[in-house]
Formats: C-alpha cells, structure tokens, sequence
C-alpha cells in the first residue's frame, strides 16, 4: 500500500493536476525506464511499454474533487481501512481515491507485463475534458480498454447512463466477472464512456475499485477490494490476448421500470453533497436548477428530498471518526 499511500498524499484538483503528472512521470522513470511515456498539449500522459501487434490498455483520471487537503495531511491505514486524516485541524479529509486507485491500478500494471499501454487522463471530474480532448489514434492497436473508476467494490460497469454501450457480450464472457465477485452495472459519466462516444472501436469497461464515499471528506476506501481489483485486472490481461471489437450503435435502451434509480439516486446524494461542501451558500433553487435532467431515473421530487436529507447530514466529527474506525484512537 506504500505506492498507494503516496498516490493519496499527492493534492491535485481538476485543473492543477501538475504535481500528479511530475510524480507519475517520475515514478514511470524510475520504475520502468524502458517505457515510451509522451504527454499532450493538455497535460494528458501516454505510455506504451514493449512492442506489439495489439495490446491491452488501462486508463485513469489524475484529477479529484475534494477541497480540502491541509499540509499535514496523512493517509492512515486501519485494518483494511485507508482514510485520509489532518491531525492538525482534527478532521477526516477526502483521499481523492477516485480515481487516485485507479492510478495506482495502471501503475502496478505497467511495472508487471511487458507488453501493455496506459493512459492517464486530466480532468475527468470537470466534464472529461482529457478524454474529450485526447489522441484517439492511441487506441487503434488496443485490443479493449479498461478504467478503475467505480465506487464500491463488485460493480462490472456496461453501459453508461443507459444510453452508451461500452462491449461486446463475448468480453463479459471471457473476462470471467463472476470469478472475482463482479456484477454488471449501468454507470454514470467517465472516461471510457466519453471514448466510446469519440468512437473507440474496442470493447471497454469501468470497474469498481474499493472507495467509498467519492467526492466528499469522508471518503475511505477498503484494502481487500481494492486488491480484488488489481487482481480482476491482471486476470484480464493474462487471459484475454484477443481483440475485442465493439462500436456503440448509439440506440437508447434505457429500461423505464426502475433500473438504475437506486445508484444514481446515490451518486446524486454525493454530487449535491460535495456542491454543499464547496458551496455552502448556494440555494436549493440553484441545486435542483443545476442537476434537473443530469439523472435519467431521477425526478425533480427526488431530487428536492436529496437536498434536504443532504442539508440534514451533519459531517463525521472526531469522536465518530474514531468510533468508525476504532485504531484511530491514537489520534490526539
């Protein structure tokens, strides 16, 4: 977990990835020096290591929402528990796990196999603005791609809001899901989504990688899961040597009896959460105006109780870290 510690401590908002992009280009340096590692004009990072007719290709966003992040922040581990901590000002602070895991995914990977590209990408959590923007020429020797960027952790994400399709069946089928306590899931906005859209030409799919809470400074995530993940992946790319062609046919199929409802009604618990956390001021009229259409499954009642439950939460102070956590009572 030391690489992944320090993946945490490293503060990069969407935007100011800078600090990121010099640590994995230095990591890529050290670790790999072999590897071809090249950027874009917008600070997107290309890596391709060894040579090969095709290959398999993972991608992540360097980017993370969380505001706050004081310079004595530490990310501390509790059992199979990693949350991030200001002893300072004694509060829980957001690791940026999402998707700082996926990072480390890709990094442990491309140290491990020879033959194997990445891609890391700004911007995600501001409307994928590196992926709208990114080389789709380095994908045309991929034969799928893969993104570490789910919250939880048994979620096989397919399709994207139920109007993007992200694989073929024969994918599902060969990467054995079921093997490592995986689902099938209907997902919201990222990057493998906005690929498929520029018209990636492969099988691709996001994966559940064991944070929780994304978004907001209650963020955690759990060891084991986010191990399964690494594993699920490697799995992957020592099975499924073949190409995986799929292109989006761009037909709605969105199910209208309830599907979906429950997972974005929690990902619109967290999105209005972390807009109270980074706008405390603003009203309900702007929230309910601002995400009104963004959840296909979600209506504007919905969303009005949302608000509220959200206004009603009050956040996690020390003595309830310490209770959720119970190694952290060390914590003066």
């Amino acid at each position: 977990m030391k690489l992944l510690k320090e993946l945490f401590s490293i503060y990069s908002p969407s935007g100011n990835e800078k600090k990121m992009r010099k640590f994995i280009k230095w990591w890529l340096r050290t670790n790999i020096p072999e590897a071809h590692v090249k950027s874009d004009t917008i600070g997107n990072i290309y890596v391709v290591k060894g040579e090969a007719g095709t290959y398999p290709c993972l991608c992540a966003h360097m980017d993370q929402v969380q505001k706050n992040h004081s310079k004595d922040f530490e990310a501390i581990e509790a059992k199979d528990i990693i949350l991030g901590f200001s002893r300072k000002n004694k509060r829980q602070e957001g690791l940026g796990a999402d998707d700082k895991v996926g990072v480390w995914v890709n990094l442990k990977c491309l140290k491990k196999y020879d033959r194997i590209k990445a891609v890391f990408f700004v911007s995600e959590e501001t409307g994928c603005q590196g992926s709208g923007q990114c080389d789709m020429e380095f994908f045309d020797d991929c034969r799928y791609v893969i993104q570490c960027d789910r919250r939880n952790g048994d979620d096989l994400i397919t399709s994207i809001g139920g109007w993007t399709q992200l694989c073929s069946p024969e994918f599902i089928r060969d990467i054995k899901p079921e093997l490592f306590g995986y689902k099938e899931e209907c997902g919201l906005i990222t990057d493998v989504g906005e690929l498929k859209d520029r018209g990636l030409k492969v099988s691709a799919i996001n994966l559940s990688c064991g944070y929780y809470e994304p978004h907001t400074d209650r963020e955690f995530v759990i060891k084991s899961e986010v191990l399964n993940c690494l594993h699920f992946v490697e799995h992957i790319i020592e099975t499924c040597t073949n190409v995986y062609p799929h292109e989006d046919d761009d037909s709605y199929f969105f199910r209208g009896d309830g599907y979906g409802w429950e997972e974005e009604y929690e990902e619109a618990y967290n999105e209005i959460e972390c807009a109270l956390i980074n706008h405390p001021t603003i009203t309900d009229k702007q929230l309910l105006d601002y995400f009104k259409g963004y959840f296909f499954a979600l209506k504007d009642e919905d969303l009005k109780q949302i608000i509220q439950q959200v206004r009603n939460t009050n956040f996690l102070d020390e003595d309830e870290v310490k209770e959720a956590f119970g190694e952290l009572t060390a914590i003066p």
